[in-house]
């Protein structure tokens, strides 16, 4: 049987953006978003739009926050990014409006081909529409779409799409009853 071969792992190919702009990134990630200290949102909105993200309006980013790459991340507008979210955006992630990220949420657009002996990188975008609720301490995993108003429930993964107004559970997460707003 054939083994993986860490040595023969090769990832010259994902060029993420310039090693200046990601040199940079780190510290600003470090000094405003992955801290305890309470910099107002605007400033994290006009930060992340300095560095390439798109941002809306009304959007709240709490503290210890995690974002990878901005350069890749879309936010529409009043989105809420609860404390300890980590968007580990390898590639593309949108956001749409009136969404949810709770405590501790994890979105991960990167993963490995567990079946090839060199582990290669794998990558995926996350689109989350409308009105989405990640519950805290839940996993959205690569090439995940939650589709408008659906729901992942507290430390759920999603694997797969989430359908519309559909409210999901467990790992992998599963459909349990709909999502009715009154």
């Amino acid at each position: 049987m054939k083994k993986v071969e860490l040595i023969r792992y090769k990832n010259e190919w994902y060029q993420p953006g310039n090693s200046i702009k990601i040199f940079l990134w780190y510290f600003i990630n470090i000094l405003f978003f992955k801290t305890s200290i309470p910099f107002s949102s605007s400033v994290k909105v006009m930060l992340l739009r300095m560095f390439g993200a798109k941002v809306g309006h009304g959007v709240v980013i709490k503290n210890n926050v995690n974002i990878k790459f901005p350069w890749f991340l879309e936010i529409e507008s009043y989105v809420w990014v609860g404390e300890n979210v980590w968007i580990d955006n390898l590639t593309k992630v949108s956001i749409g409006s009136n969404v949810c990220l709770s405590q501790g949420s994890y979105l991960l657009t990167g993963g490995h081909n567990y079946k090839k002996s060199e582990f290669d990188l794998i990558l995926d975008a996350i689109v989350l529409e409308d009105g989405v609720w990640i519950g805290a301490k839940s996993v959205v995993c690569p090439g995940v779409t939650c589709r408008s108003h659906s729901v992942l429930a507290v430390s759920s993964v999603a694997t797969n799409d989430l359908e519309n107004y559909m409210i999901y559970q467990g790992n992998p997460a599963k459909p349990k009853r709909s999502r009715v707003i009154t």
